[in-house]
């Protein structure tokens, strides 16, 4: 991996605390950082490929917006883990899709516009092949954890 750089450590803080809201934000990111968009947008291409970052994006209040999640727990075999998954990701609404030890061996979290949506593709996950159990698990309080990571 490469080492990073006095430039690379500002342009990371500055993407984890203060993305500007506007039609250009690399370019107003740049001047802050005394560079240009180009040059941030490909240093950013490079860290992405380097493996520092897995996404760039915002988080949303999914309930404020209408939206209801759940946390799913899948007791999956062994064989059809991979089309499990694959299948899994073809929905919009399934986020943060795990590989994990143990009889429940696929974690991932769906977010559906409405219960009835969200009963259908639970439904149409159960009946995946290879798939022995789930257990969905309905939130009772929401905590949210900032972790920024000051380079």
């Amino acid at each position: 991996m490469t080492k990073l750089t006095l430039f690379d450590k500002a342009l990371l803080n500055l993407l984890q605390t203060n993305i500007p809201v506007c039609s250009h934000p690399f370019s107003a990111m740049a001047v802050e950082l005394n560079t240009d968009e180009q040059t941030v947008i490909n240093r950013l291409r490079e860290l992405k490929a380097a493996g520092y970052l897995r996404r760039i994006g915002t988080f949303f209040d999914s309930n404020k917006l209408g939206y209801q999640g759940t946390l799913v727990a899948l007791a999956v075999d062994a064989s059809k883990m991979q089309s499990v998954a694959e299948s899994i990701n073809r929905y919009p609404g399934a986020t943060h899709n795990y590989e994990r030890e143990g009889k429940y061996n696929l974690w991932f979290t769906l977010l559906t516009p409405s219960v009835e949506q969200e009963q259908r593709i639970l439904s149409e996950v159960r009946s995946l092949a290879g798939v022995n159990d789930m257990l969905c698990l309905k939130s009772n309080k929401k905590y949210k954890v900032n972790v920024q990571f000051k380079l």
